[in-house]
């Protein structure tokens, strides 16, 4: 691994007051749930628009980006739909077939109020799909009143950062009794292009706007709670991606039940509509030929409930997920050109699990099992280069003549054991089916859930669910002022889904014929693949005052079925930050470390990286304890640095050239102003 220079270190050492990366931010193993980690957020004072950035404060988890609010969690060198996310429980499938709008967009990190991390194997109570972790992000809910009198609670917060002119204005309220809460949440950040240290990073720039309403009620051990909310997403650049986002305007609903008694027991129907539109000629450079002009519209929709019940040492439940997507591409230019991209794709998860914990002497122990069905479908599809070449007929013809109809019935079963003197083991089988993109892509495109590996793919409706045989061990030390958990584990997944150069010949010459791409298309197929690493946070606490706190992440991520290594797998890397706070006032300083990457994937053209680090200072201010100031400055020594998991510039007459890796932003200051009611 890369190591720090000291000339990079020592300004950070000698800083007169170093608090964590984010004084505010606090990431924390969480009692009494083993392997948990909660990364809580009592006043923002970061300026990270997009939640998946925070996720580096717990072990093991990382995310990809594709643009400033598209950031997709990586946990363990698996990402995407692998890792089962959820939004105040409710699940919500990306609207666009690009993954633009990932489950935690739904989640603005201006709003959320705790980040929870499921380290290494999750239980099955969490999620339907969790093959590669579980994320679960609780967005500010307001509080019931203590007292007989009405309160008003909540947060406003006001920021500024230089380098993209970006700027935040939220507020958070709630107008409570000791049995009625009424909630109102409003939030607008926008952006321009950020810099990196040779130019401007185009198109980065981003414009989102939400509304959030919502009203509880409570009586005796009972509680209701409906929430709705409109959330729109402007013009907002993707440049690792084939195309920009023009537009998502979403609607969210979400009603729960909770009971407390001898019985806890908790029920939600939510649901979400999306209008999504995007287009590779408004944010940037537009093609040469007007014949080349491209725009999709994209619908998605989500229904669902959970109910779940718990006594004692059991936990019982059922829940259910129904998405249903279409896209269309055409091309202004031209109004007979059209693809209809993907039609009335479905997929259908419905899942029953129980759970059972109980000590075992020393033990404490935790057994689940999950069942899942899941059922897919999708139309007919068609469109205007089926009509002119023959080829791209074939690919028509096969798809809509196969069998579309799909269904699995997948097992997850999780045994995970701490013992009282710290040591942790667990094992489990996990399983999911293939996303309605790996089965339904059917003409050589990019609509491949956010991968941006700037190849094109085709989908194959015979896939198998992948299924993950996972071991875990692992220790938690406390010993006076100095605490650390490692993690070591591994994992060996059958019939991982992959793309494989397709042997169609139909699908080749699609690819020639439109000069569509200058690799051979790819297809969505079945390979073995294992994953194997080793994670741990640690903390020495100097004093009252002082603090340090340390992150480790090493995963290494193969085929096994050929000499290759899977795609985007994040390098190793380690976090290191020196703390201060004392009352009124903190600051912090952090670097960030980073190997260069070499184990890439050949079979998708994947580049290397270099290593480096980054620092990182801030300090806040805090006059009384409603009121709190921060300034920061990102990349302190304005460091020229390539992320791996930043992916590709797809963008024509940019400042970095198309196929080239794209940067990390240069040295920003940010300022924040959090004010709590």
């Amino acid at each position: 691994m890369n190591k720090l220079p000291f000339a990079l270190f020592a300004p950070l050492l000698g800083s007169a007051a170093v608090w964590a990366a984010e004084p505010a931010l606090e990431e924390t193993l969480v009692k009494g749930q083993t392997n948990k980690h909660e990364i809580v957020i009592s006043e923002r004072s970061d300026f990270a628009p997009d939640s998946a950035q925070l996720l580096s404060k717990a072990p093991g988890a990382t995310a990809n980006g594709n643009g400033p609010l598209t950031g997709i969690p990586q946990v363990r060198g698996m990402y995407g739909a692998r890792v089962g996310v959820t939004v105040n429980g409710q699940s919500i499938s990306a609207g666009g077939p690009n993954w633009m709008d990932p489950p935690l967009s739904y989640a603005p990190a201006a709003q959320l109020e705790t980040l929870t991390v499921y380290r290494g194997i999750a239980p099955v109570s969490v999620g339907q799909e969790t093959i590669g972790g579980a994320i679960d992000a609780e967005t500010w809910q307001g509080q019931f009143a203590s007292t007989g009198t009405l309160d008003i609670n909540g947060n406003i917060n006001l920021g500024a950062q230089s380098g993209n002119d970006a700027t935040l204005a939220s507020a958070n309220l709630a107008l409570a009794s000791r049995a009625q809460k009424l909630k109102l949440q409003l939030l607008s950040e926008s952006a321009d292009d950020a810099p990196f240290p040779d130019g401007d990073l185009h198109p980065t720039e981003y414009q989102r706007d939400r509304a959030d309403l919502g009203y509880s009620l409570k009586h005796g051990k009972h509680q209701w709670s409906l929430d709705l909310a409109r959330s729109n997403t402007g013009t907002t650049g993707t440049p690792a991606l084939p195309m920009d986002i023009g537009y998502i305007d979403s609607d969210l609903f979400n009603l729960s039940y909770r009971y407390q008694g001898d019985w806890q027991i908790e029920a939600q129907a939510y649901g979400s509509n999306i209008d999504h539109g995007m287009t590779n000629y408004a944010s940037r450079q537009p093609p040469m030929m007007p014949t080349m002009y491209r725009r999709n519209t994209a619908t998605g929709e989500n229904r669902g409930f959970k109910l779940q019940a718990q006594q004692g040492k059991w936990t019982l439940g059922a829940d259910y997920h129904d998405e249903l997507h279409n896209s269309d591409i055409d091309n202004p230019n031209a109004p007979a050109f059209f693809v209809i991209n993907f039609n009335d794709a479905s997929r259908t998860v419905s899942g029953v699990f129980a759970e059972y914990s109980a000590p075992l002497g020393a033990l404490s122990s935790e057994v689940g099992v999950r069942v899942n069905r899941v059922a897919m479908d999708a139309a007919d599809v068609g469109g205007t280069p089926a009509m002119m070449m023959p080829a791209a007929a074939t690919l028509r013809d096969n798809f809509n003549n196969a069998e579309r109809s799909q269904s699995d019935t997948n097992l997850d079963a999780v045994i995970r054991l701490h013992h009282s003197n710290g040591w942790y083991g667990a094992i489990g089988q996990k399983t999911r089916s293939p996303s309605y993109q790996e089965r339904y892509l059917w003409l050589p495109m990019e609509s491949t859930a956010g991968l941006a590996d700037g190849r094109v793919y085709i989908g194959n409706t015979e896939l198998k669910p992948e299924k993950s045989h996972e071991l875990e061990l692992g220790y938690d030390w406390q010993s006076g002022s100095f605490s650390a958990s490692p993690r070591v584990y591994y994992r060996k997944v059958s019939d991982y889904i992959q793309g494989t150069e397709s042997t169609s010949m139909a699908a080749v010459m699609v690819v020639e014929m439109m000069g569509m791409n200058p690799y051979k298309p790819l297809q969505f197929n079945n390979v073995d693949a294992e994953f194997y690493g080793f994670d741990m946070d640690a903390r020495y606490t100097i004093n009252a005052d002082w603090e340090v706190q340390t992150l480790l992440n090493s995963v290494r991520g193969k085929r096994t079925d050929i000499d290759d290594n899977l795609y985007r797998i994040v390098p190793d890397n380690a976090t290191l930050a020196l703390n201060f706070a004392t009352s009124g006032w903190g600051a912090s300083a952090q670097t960030r470390l980073f190997a260069g990457q070499r184990e890439v994937s050949v079979s998708q053209g994947e580049k290397p990286t270099a290593g480096y680090a980054i620092a990182n200072i801030s300090a806040y201010w805090q006059p009384v304890g409603t009121l709190k100031l921060t300034l920061g400055v990102n990349n302190l020594f304005d460091k020229s640095y390539q992320d791996h998991l930043a992916g590709y510039n797809r963008v024509s007459g940019a400042d970095i050239a198309t196929g080239e890796r794209l940067y990390g932003y240069a040295r920003h200051a940010y300022l924040r102003l959090s004010y709590q009611l």
